[in-house]
């Protein structure tokens, strides 16, 4: 399954994966804690968040490698309008097979 993960510098990881999966809660059955956080967008499509004390960690799978990108940019965009206090620069996302 394709899986690409995101490393964002920021002192608020927890804060922001808190309200992500807050956000995505209201329509996907997300389990969370302040370090770590599950949002299962369908049945092959899962995005895993991780707080460390300096930067919150993305990691999504999917089957369909178009969805990846889609979804990608879904996680990036929703991340930079919670953090819109702080500028994260620019969400780079890694692939992996």
């Amino acid at each position: 399954m394709p899986t690409s993960q995101a490393r964002v510098h920021t002192a608020e990881a927890s804060r922001y994966l808190q309200q992500l999966c807050r956000h995505w809660s209201h329509k996907f059955p997300v389990e969370s804690t302040p370090e770590r956080g599950t949002v299962p967008f369908g049945d092959d499509r899962v995005c895993t968040f991780e707080a460390e004390p300096d930067a919150l960690v993305m990691r999504i799978a999917t089957s369909d490698p178009v969805g990846l990108t889609r979804l990608e940019n879904v996680v990036a965009d929703h991340l930079a309008r919670f953090a819109f206090r702080e500028s994260l620069g620019d969400i780079t996302w890694s692939r992996a097979a």
